[in-house]
């Protein structure tokens, strides 16, 4: 998709989390108005978009306050989908595009649908020396999690090309750290996959991590 291309009316899945391109990302679903949903787009073999909220819960509760949406959110493809009971899905899905919403609306049954448009991919900028510890200190925790047979989220190890890329690498620490939800969303809307990185640096030098020479 070219940076000026748009979606219209894009299913959104409003969640308590930041979806980052390339990221996975695994749902329980019950709710009748994202059923619905799941099951056109694996029919059409169509995305979803996932946003996060401002304001509002992701389960629908009488008397809550109402959802409100950022206004950045990607795309989503269903990459696994299963049904556990009627009523009952659990799936899982990557993390493609961001995009804008230039206007959204929610059904009477309660789902959002927004009109978008597409945000340019990140430029593949490769880490630098004085960033190369980052990548190798993610490199590790990445080990770690693979070794655990019960994540799905993390059974395929990086190649050596995703790990020698800023975006990449921004994106996968900024979805495993314990970040503010406004700040994970602030550091996916950045333009710059260099930035995002450098960010993402302070952060881990605050902490500790990540300031060893990479070998």
């Amino acid at each position: 998709m070219t940076e000026a291309a748009t979606l219209h009316s894009l299913p959104l899945f409003p969640l308590g989390t930041v979806l980052f391109p390339q990221g996975l990302l695994s749902l329980r679903v019950f709710e009748v108005r994202y059923l619905d949903m799941v099951r056109k787009c694996q029919a059409a073999d169509a995305p979803f978009g996932v946003v996060a909220l401002q304001a509002g819960h992701e389960v629908r509760k009488a008397g809550a306050r109402p959802e409100q949406l950022y206004a950045e959110g990607t795309l989503a493809r269903l990459t696994r989908l299963e049904t556990v009971q009627l009523g009952l899905m659990h799936l899982q899905c990557r993390g493609q595009q961001r995009f804008r919403i230039l206007g959204s609306r929610q059904l009477p049954h309660g789902l959002w649908v927004a009109d978008v448009q597409m945000l340019p991919d990140d430029a593949e900028i490769a880490v630098p020396q004085h960033l190369r510890s980052v990548a190798h200190a993610l490199a590790q925790v990445l080990l770690q999690l693979h070794a655990r047979a019960q994540d799905p989220d993390h059974a395929q190890l990086p190649t050596p090309a995703q790990m020698a890329d800023c975006g990449w690498v921004a994106n996968r620490w900024a979805e495993l750290l314990p970040l503010p939800l406004a700040v994970k969303q602030q550091l996916m809307t950045l333009d710059s996959p260099l930035l995002r990185l450098e960010l993402i640096a302070d952060l881990l030098e605050r902490n500790g991590i990540g300031q060893a020479p990479a070998t």
